[in-house]
């Protein structure tokens, strides 16, 4: 997820290219970069520090122009740095793109222009603007330079054109020197228009457009925009379309949260987006591809996971996912405990993964360090490239959630487990057909949380205001779905200061039995899988105690109703996959407990959404 904007008008347009971007920094603050264009000329300015850095070392003089685009970067596909930053320009400078998404075909058309052009980044973008410039090369040059300004069309349809060869996801934002507007683009990223009097502005959210305008104009998917001051033409599928110009009347605050009361909410409505974005990554057609150069050797071996928080749940279902899958033994430890035990680590033998989102968290990195003094093969599983986890490690695995802003994970924690099941399939030796199947459900997981987010939600909010009249809760699953139980424990009592406990459904009686009474709700996990009736049967000692229970189960289970108060109903999936609508749901209910209670969601007390110090 990046951040993108755009400006052509009569004002000058670095400030408002700068004042847009910090806007939407939220998006990515990896790298930084700015173009603007005046009197045939195009100035370019990127930076690795901040927008607010990049501000302040700019000559606004030297920098005069109408026409400016400028990009905040959460980086993919290279590390942050100056080289990375976008825009990226053709071979002679005179055709520039930032963009917004991922390209998963890069590679092959990069080698395809390796014998005419020159690539100066590692970015799956630069191939965008080397792609335009080879189809205005088909017009005649000479007479195109001298008409630029009244080729419009031709612009547009290099770009088409371009776009044409591209598989993945794209916003973009293209200015050409010498044209007097800017042509932008979408497919599965988003892209706005705002209308000004005599000026217009493109970027990938509202609120980077509020300061200016309020007049915004929504672009759908396949559209294609030419943009000058006082015009916007919007072509799709080859004909002109017209879009409706709507009034937003969100605060700058709301609009940064897309609408959404908070961040935690919408960060949860992006985990569909977040397993797309993930499994794009590393999927083509039916295989699945982590690098040319990534091999896990796992004959004879084990792997061993070290995590904290959120991430350590991740990493305990990424357990029972891989197990199940790959039947290669994994072990997972708390990254915590395991730095100052005298836990012995056979190098030649285990093969240590570290799950941290940030990629900085104190205590995995240290995991990470001691795992290679004694020798092991290491792979960070991260959000963020380029992060201190991606240089400790021998190799790494990003998942694509974006930035996250609430300080309790959601998106990121169904990340991890896409990645999970990715590896598990990666490394198994199941039959092709069996293969195909489990990969076909993985990608139908996109579509079984939207409809968690769909139907759900309004039955969850029922049963978060009767949630939060309480003190203590527990949270039960098997097999599979017991970190799915502790995860849902650990939101709820992150963000609504619930005192709440996730156990194995199995072992309430030795111990927490004691604790059940009429006053402590129990949220069970019941899957249709070999633990299914075991788990009714805990579900009714729980019963038996006078506790309330509230079951998460699948729509086509008609037994669960005799024994629970409550359902809470996700899509039916194989029991290997049902972590992810079961998760979403315990998200939705965490989330609207909180807010029912009147709590901080986004910024709970006394915690910080990376922990770098021990």
């Amino acid at each position: 997820m990046c951040g993108i904007v755009g400006y052509v008008g009569e004002r000058e347009a670095l400030p408002i290219i700068l004042k847009s971007l910090k806007r939407i920094e939220y998006r990515g603050y990896d790298s930084c970069g700015i173009l603007v264009q005046d009197k045939g000329k195009i100035h370019v300015y990127k930076s690795v520090e901040s927008i607010d850095y990049l501000e302040a070392n700019i000559s606004e003089s030297e920098y005069d122009g109408k026409i400016g685009i400028g990009h905040t970067r959460w980086a993919t596909h290279g590390a942050p740095s100056k080289k990375n930053a976008h825009p990226h320009l053709d071979g002679k400078g005179e055709i520039a793109v930032v963009h917004n998404g991922i390209i998963e075909n890069y590679q092959s058309i990069k080698e395809g222009l390796l014998s005419n052009c020159v690539f100066k980044s590692e970015t799956d973008t630069e191939v965008i603007p080397h792609l335009i410039h080879q189809t205005l090369g088909k017009f005649d040059q000479q007479t195109f330079k001298k008409s630029l300004i009244k080729n419009a069309a031709q612009i547009k349809e290099a770009v088409k054109d371009a776009l044409s060869c591209l598989k993945g996801s794209y916003a973009i934002i293209v200015a050409v020197d010498g044209f007097d507007g800017l042509v932008a683009a979408r497919k599965e990223s988003p892209l706005v228009i705002g209308v000004g009097d005599r000026e217009n502005f493109i970027a990938s959210d509202v609120p980077a457009l509020l300061e200016q305008t309020n007049r915004i104009i929504f672009l759908d998917e396949g559209d294609i925009a030419v943009v000058k001051k006082d015009s916007i033409y919007i072509e799709n599928s080859g004909s002109e379309v017209k879009r409706e110009e709507r009034l937003i009347e969100w605060t700058i605050e709301d609009a940064e949260k897309g609408g959404y009361e908070h961040f935690m909410l919408k960060e949860i409505h992006e985990e569909p987006r977040a397993i797309i974005d993930t499994l794009r990554g590393y999927l083509a057609e039916d295989e699945i591809n982590f690098g040319v150069d990534f091999k896990i050797d796992t004959k004879g071996k084990s792997i061993l996971m070290v995590a904290c928080g959120t991430s350590y749940y991740a990493a305990l279902c990424g357990k029972y996912i891989i197990e199940h899958q790959a039947k290669v033994p994994v072990q997972v430890e708390l990254a915590s405990e395991f730095n100052y035990s005298d836990f012995v680590l056979d190098g030649m033998n285990v093969v240590v993964m570290a799950i941290t989102q940030s990629g900085e968290t104190a205590d995995t990195l240290m995991a990470l360090k001691k795992a290679e003094r004694y020798g092991c093969k290491t792979v960070a599983i991260t959000n963020v490239l380029g992060s201190s986890a991606t240089r400790i490690a021998d190799k790494t695995i990003y998942m694509s959630a974006g930035p996250e802003i609430g300080v309790a994970a959601t998106k990121s924690f169904v990340a991890q487990l896409v990645i999970f099941y990715l590896l598990g399939l990666f490394l198994s030796k199941m039959p092709a057909s069996e293969f195909v199947e489990h990969l076909d459900e993985l990608k139908r997981m996109p579509q079984v949380a939207q409809m968690v987010l769909d139907e759900a939600d309004v039955n969850i909010q029922n049963h978060a205001g009767y949630l939060s009249r309480y003190e203590h809760v527990f949270f039960v699953g098997r097999g599979v779905n017991l970190p799915i139980a502790l995860e849902g424990a650990l939101k709820l009592k992150e963000i609504s200061y619930i005192h709440a406990e996730g156990y194995a459904a199995g072992e309430l009686k030795h111990g927490p039995f004691a604790l059940l009474t009429e006053d402590t709700p129990v949220i069970a996990i019941l899957t249709s899988d070999n633990t299914y009736e075991k788990t009714l049967g805990n579900v009714k000692e729980i019963k038996a105690r006078g506790s309330p229970v509230i079951a998460i189960a699948e729509e086509d289970d008609e037994e669960v109703e005799k024994y629970v108060d409550a359902v809470i109903r996700v899509p039916v999936t194989s029991a290997i996959f049902s972590p992810i609508p079961n998760i979403v749901a315990l998200h939705l209910l965490a989330y609207r407990t909180a807010k029912e209670r009147g709590c901080e969601i986004d910024k709970p007390r006394n915690l910080a959404k990376s922990v770098t110090v021990e």
